[in-house]
């Protein structure tokens, strides 16, 4: 096929509203490639030169762009980007531009190909062979061709297609109905590459693309929960097991192990392997297995305090440069919840119980990667038990799955369950909190002498101080310093009288000192008192920090009270 022919396909697809006239058109696009050509057009139609877990991009700035079509076309760079102003879109400059410029006949094969050079260059003078490579491609390209070309490259095609409806043209062309997309669906979920589907499908028909298997070093697409809040609800669903884990707030990774090499994947497909090299160690390090994958969330770590960080931290080890300083500072753990291959054998088939005993097995210690097998349970009340202890760390809540489940590439169903709180009301208001014990310090830490501060409120009815978070971020070193210092000349053997706590701190402090504590919210919790009575549970800080000192101005009674917290507690859900 020529890239002509493909653009005034593009073109069509281009102009249509309709998504199965989309079908339609591109049913009879495909109709025309040869087998050898229908990956490569599948990708160009996804304005790529690779499937998308493939970090291979083009990456032409727009000035870049700007200035091939300006030496294509012959004329200066300046004049590309005012008519770039006027009308938005370089490939209709460069469309207009070529004028009625004759195509030179470049093949689809051709052009991929080129582009896929251009993606290719790097080091010293990559910027301008970038350009020279586009100026000679569009030198040879009419003016439809030229507009659709330098799209690609900008990664700004507008043929508002989905993997979806492509599938829908393979299976109405090559299937005989676009209904039966699903009989490719579970294939493509598997291997995540739309062109290997069609090379397939056109080399091998339909009983070649159901034996696609799961293959270390390509990602399949993640398995995804649907939400239920009721745990009686979840159990009968599940015919009265469940297996629980709890849901942490980080991002999905994916982990592939193939002998030394490691590669991890986003949930969105995208390669993050040179963002995390402390993972890669980690499963060098833990997983003894010539080959593996598993699904993960990672999280930032503080190892001072030992402390989890808020997503919005977390979010930070996402990024291409300064990634050693980060990975110190902000190291990551990777809580693996699933194993979905293991030692040169796909796991999807089988059913999570027997997952969970392969987990348990994959993985040794917890340096890095932490192994979450879980627990199958058939009492709600534990699920509300746990599901609440999730809170109290901070985490979103738990993921709950029936016991007898496959691994469902790409499904979205009730077989895996979010459970997770019931509002999304942040806490704006400070609280003031009284130290009650402090935990020792690790790593950095261990020379402040504490780590960790156990904090309380008081309760006005009852005369104690009632615990409600552990905090460890908001002071600097030399403030650590000083509360360890402060703290000491409080220290007793014995929790105080007028303290009620579940948990017992490395040392116990006189309720003496306050300190004005920001949280996101404030949530149940099994563990803290505040609140905390006939058999229900208390209240937590979720992400707490803290602010500043306020024993100067407060005495620990006129710290915040229990009644005060569970007021704010139902304002924050009330302006749901």
């Amino acid at each position: 096929m020529t890239f002509k022919e493909l653009s005034e396909y593009f073109e069509k697809l281009e102009n249509t509203s309709s998504r199965l006239s989309l079908i339609d058109i591109l049913a009879s696009l495909f109709s025309k490639v040869d087998s050898s050509e229908v990956g490569i057009v599948s990708y160009l139609i996804q304005g790529r030169v690779a499937p998308f877990y493939e970090a291979t991009e083009i990456g032409m700035a727009e000035k870049s762009v700007a200035a091939a079509i300006a030496r294509a076309d012959k004329v200066e760079r300046e004049e590309v980007l005012k008519r770039y102003g006027k009308l938005g879109d370089l490939g209709k400059v460069a469309e207009e531009l070529a004028g009625k410029r004759q195509s030179q006949g470049l093949s689809v094969k051709q052009v991929f190909e080129a582009l896929k050079e251009i993606a290719s260059y790097s080091g010293e003078g990559t910027v301008e062979k970038k350009i020279n490579a586009l100026t000679n491609l569009v030198s040879n390209a009419s003016g439809i061709e030229s507009k659709h070309l330098v799209r690609i490259p900008l990664g700004t095609s507008r043929l508002g297609i989905g993997d979806p409806t492509v599938l829908d043209a393979f299976a109405l062309l090559k299937l005989g109905d676009r209904s039966k997309r699903k009989l490719l669906e579970g294939a493509y979920n598997k291997v995540s590459d739309l062109g290997l589907i069609g090379e397939v499908l056109w080399q091998k028909g339909l009983k070649g693309v159901e034996k696609l298997e799961v293959t270390v070093g390509r990602p399949l697409r993640s398995q995804l929960a649907e939400r239920i809040n009721d745990p009686k609800t979840i159990l009968e669903k599940f015919n009265g097991e469940a297996h629980i884990q709890y849901k942490y707030d980080g991002f999905r990774v994916q982990i592939h192990k193939d002998g030394k090499k490691v590669r991890l994947f986003s949930r969105n497909l995208e390669e993050t392997t040179p963002m995390m090299p402390e993972i890669i160690a980690g499963v060098l390090k833990q997983v003894k297995a010539k080959t593996a994958i598993f699904d993960s969330e990672a999280l930032a770590y503080n190892p001072e305090s030992e402390e989890f960080l808020p997503f919005q931290e977390t979010t930070k080890r996402r990024r291409k440069h300064g990634i050693a300083e980060a990975a110190k500072a902000m190291p990551l753990k990777a809580f693996v919840f699933d194993v979905i291959y293991y030692d040169k054998k796909s796991l999807v088939g089988m059913p999570v119980k027997e997952r969970m005993k392969i987990l348990d097995q994959a993985i040794i210690g917890d340096e890095v990667l932490v192994k979450q097998t879980g627990e199958f349970v058939k009492d709600y009340q534990k699920i509300d038990e746990r599901f609440l202890q999730a809170l109290t760390q901070g985490l979103e809540g738990l993921i709950i799955k029936r016991p007898d489940s496959l691994y469902e590439a790409g499904a979205r169903n009730f077989n895996w369950i979010k459970m997770k709180k019931h509002s999304s009301g942040e806490l704006k208001d400070t609280i003031d909190c009284v130290i009650l014990g402090y935990i020792y310090g690790r790593g950095k830490r261990a020379s402040f002498g504490a780590g960790a501060l156990l904090v309380g409120l008081y309760d006005k009815e009852r005369d104690l101080f009632v615990t409600v978070a552990k905090i460890g971020t908001g002071l600097s070193d030399q403030e650590w310093r000083e509360i360890h210092k402060r703290a000491d000349k409080i220290k007793v053997d014995k929790k105080p009288a007028r303290v009620d706590s579940i948990i017992v701190p490395s040392v116990w402090v006189e309720p003496e000192i306050v300190v004005e504590i920001l949280a996101d919210e404030i949530t149940k919790s099994p563990i803290h008192t505040a609140g905390k009575e006939n058999g229900e549970p208390g209240f937590a800080l979720r992400f707490p920090r803290l602010v500043r000192f306020r024993e100067g101005d407060k005495r620990p009674e006129d710290a915040t009270t229990v009644k005060e917290l569970i007021e704010l507690y139902n304002l924050q859900y009330s302006k749901k």
